[in-house]
């Protein structure tokens, strides 16, 4: 009896230790795997196709800007400027020196090994250089349902705890119908501009060991498109498509954000016979209708 419960006490303590430890990715693919977000597809159709065709399914190659902005990080940053990075090549690097790109490029480098970060490191150098392969194997991975849905869903976590496992997170509580995720439940911040602004964030990361500023938007539109009376959410500008959600680079988002009026004249000096000069006068006035400064990063 005492065996027995010996025993008991030992599964006890060793199955919350299972079910808590999940082994993280060696590759890219693995991370993929294990933020797969297939499935989704079946009951959400139309928001998948939007999300599909969005920057934020493939934010590691981007416009490609992006892709070319994380590669320039790796070679000029933390290969060369960066000197007590402790990185000298691409096999050095680990998943701490490229959180300055992937705290919000790709929050789930979190569940993966420093072999994942040098393999998307080398990927965006080899892609920005024109590597297709590269730039399909970045394609892999990015931001999905599961990162605004589940991972970014909480963020006062002393009063709504950390995000669960099997739960997706949205604007109802009830069941959801997926075999891994069997749970729906309600985030207070999932109509909030906090929500995006976890990552379109107030500027410098003074949490990183190198604090870099990249994203600032977030920071923009709290200290000056709020104080001046703003009091539209991301959200209500952005997702107006769906989940597309368009930015500056989108012809029609670009026409609501920003109105530019030109007036010009222009005409010849001609000091004598046969010289001419051209001169113009230019006026331009650029107005921004956004809820923050335009560009960022």
């Amino acid at each position: 009896m005492r065996f027995l419960k010996l025993i008991m006490i030992l599964l006890f303590i060793a199955v919350p230790l299972v079910a808590f430890s999940a082994e993280k990715a060696k590759t890219i693919d693995e991370l993929a795997k294990m933020y797969d977000v297939s499935s989704c597809k079946q009951c959400h159709p139309k928001v998948f196709e939007e999300w599909e065709k969005s920057y934020h399914a493939i934010s590691l190659v981007g416009s490609p800007r992006t892709m070319a902005t994380i590669a320039s990080a790796v070679k000029d940053g933390i290969l060369k400027e960066w000197t007590k990075s402790g990185a000298k090549e691409v096999k050095d690097i680990k998943v701490e020196h490229m959180l300055s790109c992937l705290k919000c490029h790709l929050p789930q480098i979190k569940d993966a090994t420093d072999a994942v970060a040098q393999e998307i490191a080398k990927a965006a150098i080899d892609g920005a250089a024109g590597d297709e392969a590269a730039q399909e194997k970045l394609k892999k991975v990015g931001i999905n349902c599961l990162i605004c849905h589940n991972q970014k869903a909480l963020i006062h976590k002393w009063t709504d705890g950390e995000p669960e496992a099997g739960v997706i997170y949205g604007n109802k509580e009830g069941a959801h119908g997926d075999a891994k995720f069997k749970a729906l439940k309600k985030s207070p911040i999932m109509k909030e501009s906090i929500l995006c602004g976890q990552c379109h964030g107030l500027g410098p990361n003074f949490d990183l060991t190198e604090p870099t500023q990249c994203a600032t938007l977030y920071g923009s539109y709290l200290h000056s498109y709020v104080p001046s009376g703003g009091s539209k959410t991301c959200q209500e500008c952005h997702m107006d498509k769906g989940h597309l959600m368009p930015a500056y680079r989108d012809p029609d988002q670009a026409k609501k954000a920003v109105r530019v009026e030109v007036d010009a004249m222009g005409y010849y000096f001609l000091p004598k016979p046969g010289d001419s000069i051209p001169t113009a006068k230019v006026t331009v006035k650029m107005i921004s209708n956004a809820g923050h400064r335009i560009p960022d990063g």
